[in-house]
């Protein structure tokens, strides 16, 4: 358990949290591993858990008729993936696939829905931090619409980068 505290304590998410919030969420978390292509989740399924990328890469994806799947971000070491537990009804508005071998931190949401309407003071920590997130996903979203937007994913696979580049003078 002394480890994964450390591991949270560490993640730029958590970063100057209380020792004893990170005490709790050490109690209701846990390591997991992705092989590259690997889905996490996907759009609309239940969302009860959230991830600390430490390592690799995590692609934010959506389902469009007619398109296998869009590439919308990509998120990584020090990243926080997945906020859909947060707020009713708890369903993913997105999906993830690992875009390459990735190590992150799985907290159970449901648990730590439960602590922070016990503990407000930990719940508005909570919130705040995850308000960011949503704010730097809304920002991304923004960038991706003024470059042009997202390009399909063939089946199985993930774009090399994104948001996508464009050789000189073709936008």
């Amino acid at each position: 358990m002394e480890s994964i505290e450390r591991s949270l304590a560490q993640h730029p998410f958590l970063e100057g949290l209380e020792r004893k919030y990170l005490q709790a969420l050490a109690g209701i978390a846990s390591p997991r591993n992705f092989k590259a292509l690997q889905l996490v989740f996907d759009e609309g399924d239940d969302a009860n858990e959230f991830y600390l990328i430490e390592s690799g890469r995590m692609a934010i994806e959506m389902h469009l008729v007619g398109v296998d799947s869009l590439q919308i971000q990509t998120i990584g070491p020090g990243e926080v993936l997945g906020w859909s537990w947060l707020l009713p009804p708890y369903h993913w508005h997105f999906a993830a696939r690992a875009v390459e071998p990735t190590t992150a931190i799985a907290l159970d949401g449901r648990k730590l829905r439960a602590r922070c309407e016990e503990d407000h003071d930990l719940g508005y920590e909570i919130m705040k931090r995850f308000a960011l997130v949503v704010v730097h996903r809304l920002e991304a979203t923004r960038r991706l619409i003024l470059e042009g937007g997202p390009r399909a994913a063939s089946p199985g696979t993930v774009p090399a980068h994104f948001p996508p580049r464009f050789p000189h003078g073709e936008e």
